[in-house]
């Protein structure tokens, strides 16, 4: 494997799948070149979790929101308390981003009206504390798209997962918003996207790895992991049309011009 220098965007490693070998497993990303990770708060229980863990070692940052498909778990108060962890860790360098926020019409038992008022809430707290957004967006981009052009956030951020057309790829990147890639350009029934992925311009492009979930089409079985990023980027790079050192480097810069750290 190339020897690359890489930053998984998107991950979940405080979940109970990284339990039992996560300090080995952070060593073997750092010895592949994942120069930093970050991970993401889904509700308001992890939230003190993910951020011990971040502070326990130096490559790991966090975003905290409120993801849409734990709609049923998520309480008008977790909003008020949001504002309080935005607020109490504003400006300290392991608060990247506010996320995973977004709209998920992919499950159709979750209330479309409450996402959205949901959504705009955690917006309003990017704006009011200037941080990129992670965006969840799932059968939904029209509707995410109409979102972010009222709001015009000062500061973007990433489509996670991108998985929608060129066009909309077009209009996240008008709003100024990167694409989010990870192992689903890689199985073998998703060559619509291969297609949208191969005519993506490098500016566009950040890497992720949505560990455990989302696993690449060469590590089939199991959970996923950010020690796969640089297969990932390999496979990418074949789809795009250039070297993985090309990739790595581009969607490195991205990935920090989004959260505002020196290369």
């Amino acid at each position: 494997m190339l020897s690359l220098m890489l930053i998984d965007t998107h991950n979940h490693l405080d979940f109970p799948d990284f339990d039992a070998d996560r300090p080995a497993l952070l060593a073997r990303c750092r010895a592949l070149g994942v120069r930093r990770q970050v991970l993401l708060g889904v509700f308001r229980d992890n939230w003190q979790r993910v951020w011990e863990l971040a502070n326990s070692e130096d490559d790991l940052h966090i975003a905290l929101g409120l993801h849409p498909v734990y709609l049923a778990e998520h309480r008008a108060e977790h909003l008020v308390e949001l504002r309080q962890w935005l607020e109490r860790h504003a400006g300290h360098p392991k608060l990247c981003a506010v996320g995973e926020i977004g709209l998920d019409y992919f499950v159709t038992e979750l209330d479309r009206d409450a996402q959205q008022q949901l959504f705009e809430a955690q917006l309003a707290l990017a704006a009011e504390f200037e941080l990129p957004v992670l965006l969840h967006v799932r059968r939904s981009h029209a509707a995410v798209i109409a979102t972010l052009k009222r709001f015009r956030l000062k500061r973007a951020g990433i489509v996670h997962a991108f998985a929608g057309s060129l066009e909309e790829a077009r209009e996240f990147r008008k709003l100024g918003f990167r694409l989010g890639l990870g192992g689903a350009p890689t199985w073998p029934q998703a060559n619509r996207l291969r297609k949208v992925v191969a005519q993506l311009p490098l500016e566009d492009i950040v890497l992720e790895t949505d560990s455990p979930d989302m696993a690449p089409a060469m590590h089939p079985y199991g959970r996923n992991s950010p020690e796969y990023l640089p297969e990932i980027c390999a496979a990418l790079a074949e789809i795009r049309g250039v070297t993985p050192e090309e990739l790595a480097d581009a969607s490195t810069r991205n990935a920090c011009a989004v959260f505002g750290w020196e290369m």
